[in-house]
């Protein structure tokens, strides 16, 4: 299992208040499955090059428990629930750094799909074999 990604809040991703805007949620969500990729030794760009891979999100279902604000340090993590022939189901968590404090939480599925035609595809046997090995550390 990885650590869970840290961002910092910012101005632009809060509204007038210093609270994070709602959409900005999926943004450090997003962000932190793009990590967790990476960690793995799978970037997006190497995916899409060396193997014409990519994902895209086809349902998520956020809850929005506390707000996040300005300046707070975010944990975001990513676990993989299940995959499936041509797609991954993830269930991610946000805490605050300093409080440990759960702020959302959002169950991801993923398509995987052939880059140069968006049709669905299965996903590369050595990322499943990733997935597979960070899930028993």
């Amino acid at each position: 299992m990885t650590e869970p990604a840290r961002f910092r809040v910012y101005w632009e991703d809060t509204d007038g208040g210093g609270v994070v805007y709602h959409a900005r949620y999926l943004h450090f969500f997003e962000r932190a499955r793009s990590d967790w990729l990476r960690a793995l030794g799978f970037g997006q760009r190497d995916l899409r090059d060396r193997v014409n891979r990519v994902f895209a999100v086809t349902r998520m279902d956020t809850r929005f428990i506390h707000p996040a604000r300005l300046d707070d340090e975010l944990l975001v993590s990513v676990v993989v629930k299940a995959t499936r022939a041509v797609s991954m189901d993830f269930v991610q968590t946000m805490h605050r750094a300093h409080d440990q404090v759960l702020l959302a939480t959002a169950e991801v599925r993923a398509a995987c799909l052939a880059a140069d035609t968006f049709e669905l595809a299965r996903p590369p046997a050595d990322l499943l074999a990733a997935i597979k090995q960070s899930q028993t550390e």
